[in-house]
C-alpha cells in the first residue's frame, strides 16, 4: 500500500521537485485521498481508474492550489 508516513517515503519525483511545504500538502492529499477513495464506485472514473491513480491526482491537484511552476520549471509559493 503506498500510504505515505513521511516525506523521505515520497516517490523521488515528489521529493525531487516539490518543496519541503509542499511535499507535506502532497502527503495530507494523498493519504486522504487513499483512504477516501478505496472503493471504486467512490472514484469518478469508477473501477477504470486505479486507486493509486486517483490518490495521485487529488495529491497533485492539492499542491497546484498553493504553488505553481516558474519559467524555469522549479516549483515555487503563489502569492497573492
Amino acid at each position: 500500500m503506498p500510504y505515505y508516513n513521511s516525506i523521505k517515503d515520497l516517490p523521488e519525483r515528489v521529493r525531487d521537485n516539490l518543496p519541503e511545504h509542499a511535499q507535506h500538502i502532497f502527503i495530507d492529499a494523498f493519504n486522504s485521498a487513499w483512504e477516501q477513495y478505496k472503493e471504486p464506485e467512490k472514484r469518478r472514473g469508477g473501477p477504470k481508474q486505479s486507486h493509486e491513480e486517483v490518490a495521485f491526482k487529488v495529491a497533485w491537484s492539492a499542491v497546484e492550489k498553493e504553488y505553481k511552476k516558474d519559467e524555469s520549471g522549479k516549483w515555487v509559493k503563489k502569492y497573492g
